[in-house]
């Protein structure tokens, strides 16, 4: 009887622990799993282990990224984050000498004007899909010094440019080199950091993208003013110089499968055993590695329902940005007055706005893991989607574009759109880092891919919106064209809400293979 009744708890414990809806088979990201799960372990008991598989010794291997000192995590973030701001600072901190650059080419044309802006962001659209599948075969380190070689070089190419095709050859160029840190920046903190630090980490590092085109005109003004355009490009050349010593000597590997393929190799050279493999390995030549990861972005983009939609969300509040970008060199000069110089001054609510929107929402976030934690509730991708969160962040796009459309359309004192404006950037800091968050939590491992695909859709958006928005503003109005685009936000509000309810289960369904 006893015998029997053993035999019987038997079955129904393995039933239990190999049940699709346990808990561990479900609460955690895909990406989490493949971490974890080496390729010749699975057909192996719980205790035996494959003694030509390499892996970390043990959980607390000084090796593994996610186990080194804070401040070496840090010193890694700061420079990812400097660097991920003096790249996109070349989109826009050449805009107020646009109209020099116009007059010494002997070009009218609008269009050219703002396509000139607009190319440099076309790079950040194309890059990322080269880039996020390199980062995730050769390593994150490597593509950051090398990248900032490039974006040099390129600039030296602008900054001596005799001709307007020249010049948009190179800003296009700029724009493909300066895309790495936008690209493998997220990944990189999802190496080092863990869950419940993320979120700061995470804050940081996205202000660059944001941050770069709206803190670029403000010394561009001046600057073009005092010594012109071409030294808008010096200065960039010697920033990013600064950074290509700076990253070759502090700057670490951290990618954990490149890192163990480093640890296996070198144990087969000092052991002699070459059926060593790491446990992360894919079990692919480096040509088949990046056939597989370049088109895992589009893959995201494309037929995963989470990335498409949220992306679109971004992309289409990146748009607006770069589109009122466009408007403030004639909108505060014509109609407010302000001098070439004084206009630069005009990006810096955009900024500031950003600035809150880091420190409040990277706090917040990390506060609401650790208070999860601490109640003993699983973390979720979801749980970044906290409706509570998203709602009044998406609603502050609509009221900062209605205060700053109507304000310029019966030119209400100067310091009223500005206040608008900042509203806007800093609830677009908390979309876009609710976002951010969700999607790299969602597909861990693959976090460089996701934001590749990310990236890429909010670049187009960001390049292409402004050529026709002129048009918008002209037909339309201040007033009426900045209210359709707060429409448009408005909108855009209920995504996250749907994921934060479904999420789970959409991506249950849509669990493609990578």
């Amino acid at each position: 009887m006893d015998t029997n009744k053993a035999e019987k708890e038997s079955v129904e414990t393995t039933t239990v622990n190999t049940t699709p809806n346990s808990d561990s088979s479900t609460m955690k990201p895909d990406s989490e799993k493949d971490v974890e799960a080496g390729p010749d372990n699975r057909a192996l008991g719980a205790d035996e282990k494959d003694p030509n598989i390499v892996e970390w010794d043990g959980p607390d291997d000084p090796e593994n990224p996610m186990n080194w000192p804070d401040g070496k995590k840090w010193i890694n973030i700061s420079i990812v984050s400097i660097i991920t701001i003096v790249t996109p600072l070349g989109s826009s901190m050449f805009a107020p000498g646009i109209p020099s650059i116009m007059e010494e080419f002997h070009s009218t044309s609008s269009t050219v004007a703002t396509f000139l802006l607009s190319i440099y962001i076309l790079g950040f659209a194309f890059g990322p899909l080269l880039v996020a599948p390199l980062s995730e075969i050769i390593g994150r380190q490597p593509l950051y010094v090398f990248g900032n070689i490039i974006f040099v070089l390129f600039t030296v190419g602008a900054a001596l440019a005799n001709s307007i095709g020249m010049l948009m050859a190179f800003r296009l160029l700029m724009g493909l080199a300066g895309s790495i840190p936008i690209t493998i920046g997220s990944g990189t903190i999802a190496d080092i950091m863990p869950l419940e630090k993320r979120g700061r980490a995470m804050s940081v590092w996205s202000l660059g993208p944001l941050l770069g085109p709206c803190i670029g005109p403000i010394a561009g003004g001046y600057l073009i003013q005092a010594a012109g355009w071409r030294w808008v490009y010096w200065l960039m050349v010697i920033l990013a110089g600064i950074f290509i010593p700076v990253s070759i000597i502090f700057l670490k590997e951290t990618f954990a499968p490149v890192l163990l393929e480093r640890k296996t190799q070198k144990l087969r050279k000092e052991t002699g055993n070459l059926n060593l493999q790491s446990k992360l390995s894919e079990r692919l030549s480096p040509v088949d590695q990046f056939k597989v990861a370049i088109v895992r972005p589009v893959k995201l983009l494309v037929l995963t329902p989470i990335v498409t939609l949220m992306s679109l969300y971004v992309a289409i509040s990146y748009g607006i940005l770069y589109l009122l970008i466009t408007t403030f060199s004639f909108v505060f000069t014509d109609q407010y007055g302000f001098s070439e110089g004084d206009n630069g001054l005009t990006f810096l609510p955009a900024g500031i706005g950003f600035i809150v929107g880091v420190i409040g929402f990277g706090q917040i976030v990390d506060w609401m893991v650790k208070r999860n934690q601490a109640k003993g509730i699983e973390h979720k991708p979801e749980l970044r989607l906290v409706p509570g969160l998203t709602i009044p962040c998406g609603l502050t796009l609509p009221i900062g574009l209605f205060i700053y459309g109507w304000t310029t359309q019966y030119a209400v004192h100067w310091i009223v759109p500005m206040i608008g404006v900042l509203i806007f950037s800093a609830g677009l800091m908390g979309v876009l880092f609710c976002i951010q968050n969700y999607l790299v939590d969602t597909y861990l491992r693959y976090a460089a891919s996701v934001t590749a695909a990310m990236t890429v859709l909010r670049s187009l958006l960001g390049a292409l919106l402004p050529l026709g928005g002129l048009e918008m503003y002209n037909t339309l109005g201040l007033g009426w064209g900045n209210s359709l685009l707060g429409f448009i936000s408005l909108a855009l509000i209920p995504i996250p809400v749907v994921f934060y309810i479904f999420g789970e289960r959409i991506r249950g369904r849509f669990n493609i293979k990578l």
